[in-house]
């Protein structure tokens, strides 16, 4: 009896701890009869946050924790309701008439010198005025900058909003002539097509760019927490990878890299290796950072008006501006419809000046991101220091749509640029049309590194936590290059990086352009290694040629080695790189005797695996990585690896539902 109720003791404590981890609310926010879009919806800590799709919708993942909900929209009072058992939540919120009044005043007197446009609400006697539906004899009127962020609120109720003695603005924005901004997703993001096994016999080597992004980890960490599983082509698991702190050995001599190796069998799939290479980049005290000459290039076009957009940005960029020295000088440069400098540049002990600037920026009109980037550029050229920390900061969703917008067009210009020593740091905001691949195509050509900022504490971890690695460049144009040794390994897969991929021959061309490291940054690539002689069905059968011989040359005398790990660097005003390199002997090393780094950088690759439904991810499960990553949570002093394991949870969660919607409509269609 005492055999059996042991195991059923644990099994009831593992489905209650399981149940009690997390919970999923589900409601709506409705505002004077409707449905409010882009509604914030978040614990009262702000650790998990959700936003209502365009009907008012809303789903968020909580601790079992949390008790209360608040719900805040642009416009509207915020409110605190108690949880208790619901798991459906539904609330009205009340238009708050002084906040709209002092909006509307404060817009209408920036923008009344602007290009206009006419919206339905506000009488005005000039016929030559047109109305967004086009209608030129319709009594209405408003100004090209006039937004809230709150597409939640419709024409009829802009209008009652607007009969109203102490509020006269109209909460609606405008994205193009006659056109509403729908509150639909617009989001993109560059397919990824996942890398397949090679075998090393037909092609020995892989070369590709390091990437010390971590943008995909937070946005993913964005749609989690709202409810979601994110869209495949936005798993990027060397960023999700890279978002983790590792502290792997500083470099010694003189050399700004290190380069460190370590093997172990696969979690996933045992019979295979797991190799991992890990960058460290020497850490810089910030007191010894070099006098940094910043731009601040800041879109406050009208897709930046909601509170997830331009006020966290505003916030952001206070942090960071707390964190500037005497000897630091900060430009900032904003473009809409069209571009402007509202302040010089300005030393970094004049921080109100900088708060007070950045406190009176507004959202509204177009967005000429091509012409905010070349004044920036030119700023940032007439300020240079010499062998100081030259960079533009732009901060923006990404949706260029005057001027210079494409992709290949925002190439040209940034490479033409970067020429001038002058780096570039993108931070994106936001979500429903956040241009992923837009922001990750200027920061690789601006010799530069991409954050998503999804909420505060993502601010402080890029812009104070890691203010060096961010801001200043260690080492640049860093390329890596694996040679295989093919009586070790049958075949070889590099997980991520499937847009760094370079040409073999570009490893050896200074000329190539490469990803760059900050002070203090860590990179991890993982491979996955077939070993020779094991049998996989990863390695198809190829019937043997005519007109030569299939043979494996054993190297030097049947060497133990593996593979060889091939670096080239720059540094960050140089032309010329160096090279550095490591061989790695083949091991046997269980995944359980690997190092708490490997561990739980591997538990993070593992998710990805999951979350892009990959056809590599062979025995991969939610359970495994939960165990794999507080088994090597270790100190975990800012809270990261926690809330990575919490994060798997959810996701576990959401493909459970996912699962089983998907049973039933496979039921249905059979029924």
């Amino acid at each position: 009896m005492r055999n059996i109720f042991f195991p059923l003791f644990l099994v009831l404590v593992l489905l209650g701890f399981n149940a009690s981890a997390i919970k999923k609310i589900q409601g709506k926010v409705i505002g004077n009869g409707a449905g409010i879009a882009n509604a914030t919806v978040s614990n009262l800590s702000g650790s998990r946050s959700a936003a209502t799709n365009r009907a008012g919708e809303y789903t968020i993942i909580l601790d079992d924790s949390d008790q209360e909900l608040r719900f805040q929209a642009p416009g509207y009072l915020s409110k605190r309701l108690s949880i208790g058992t619901k798991s459906i939540l539904n609330v009205k919120l009340i238009i708050d008439p002084s906040a709209a009044k002092k909006l509307a005043k404060e817009e209408i007197a920036r923008n009344k010198a602007k290009n206009m446009i006419r919206i339905r609400g506000i009488a005005i006697k000039d016929p030559g005025m047109r109305t967004l539906e086009g209608d030129p004899s319709a009594d209405i009127a408003a100004y090209n900058v006039i937004t809230t962020g709150s597409p939640g609120v419709m024409v009829s109720e802009a209008r009652t909003i607007l009969s109203k003695p102490a509020v006269s603005r109209m909460q609606i924005r405008r994205i193009e002539r006659n056109e509403f901004r729908s509150a639909s997703n617009t989001e993109s993001y560059k397919p990824i097509q996942e890398n397949g096994f090679i075998a090393p016999n037909k092609t020995p080597l892989s070369t590709f760019s390091i990437d010390v992004d971590a943008a995909a980890y937070s946005n993913v960490r964005r749609y989690l927490n709202n409810g979601a599983l994110p869209p495949k082509d936005a798993v990027r698991i060397e960023e999700m990878v890279n978002y983790f702190n590792y502290d792997y050995p500083q470099p010694g001599g003189n050399d700004p890299v290190n380069i460190g190796t370590e093997i172990a069998a696969a979690p996933w799939n045992p019979q295979h290796k797991l190799v991992k290479i890990s960058l460290q980049a020497r850490r810089i005290n910030t007191a010894s950072l070099p006098a940094a000459n910043l731009v601040f290039l800041i879109d406050v076009s009208g897709s930046m008006a909601e509170s997830n957009k331009l006020p966290l940005l505003i916030s952001s960029f206070k942090l960071l501006t707390d964190q500037l020295r005497p000897n630091d000088h900060v430009a900032i440069v904003v473009y809409a419809g069209r571009t402007e400098l509202v302040l010089p540049s300005t030393p970094g002990s004049a921080k109100t000046t900088i708060k007070d600037t950045l406190d009176k920026l507004m959202a509204g009109g177009g967005t000429a991101g091509g012409k905010g980037l070349e004044m920036a550029y030119k700023v940032a050229a007439e300020n240079f220091i010499k062998k100081g920390n030259n960079r533009i900061i732009l901060a923006t969703d990404g949706d260029f749509n005057v001027g210079a917008s494409s992709d290949q067009e925002m190439e040209r210009l940034i490479e033409e640029k970067r020429k001038s020593g002058i780096f570039l740091t993108v931070l994106g905001y936001g979500m429903g049309n956040i241009k992923d691949s837009k922001m990750e195509t200027l920061a690789d050509k601006g010799n530069g590194n991409y954050a998503y900022i999804d909420n505060i504490s993502e601010a402080r971890k890029v812009l104070i936590n890691e203010f060096g690695g961010t801001l200043f460049t260690v080492a640049k144009d860093v390329k890596l290059q694996v040679e295989f040794n093919p009586s070790k390994v049958q075949a070889y897969r590099l997980i991520g990086y499937e847009n760094r991929l370079l040409a073999d021959e570009d490893f050896n061309n200074d000329r190539k352009d490469a990803g760059d490291m900050g002070a203090g940054h860590t990179v991890t690539a993982f491979y996955e290694v077939i070993p020779f002689g094991v049998k996989s069905g990863f390695t198809p059968f190829i019937d043997p040629l005519k007109y030569q011989k299939y043979e494996v040359i054993a190297s030097n005398n049947g060497s133990p080695e593996m593979l060889m790990v091939k670096l080239r660097y720059k540094q960050p005003d140089g032309h010329q790189s160096k090279l550095l390199q490591k061989a790695v002997l083949d091991t046997n090393s269980p995944f359980d005797k690997a190092s708490e780094h490997f561990r739980f950088a591997a538990a993070v690759a593992e998710f990805g695996l999951l979350l892009r439904q990959s056809e590599y991810k062979r025995d991969a499960n939610y359970e495994q990585v939960i165990r794999m990553a507080q088994a090597a949570k270790g100190k975990d002093t800012e809270g990261y690896r926690a809330e990575f394991i919490n994060l798997v949870k959810s996701a576990a969660l959401l493909a459970k539902d996912l699962l089983s919607i998907e049973n039933t409509n496979k039921f249905n269609e059979k029924n």
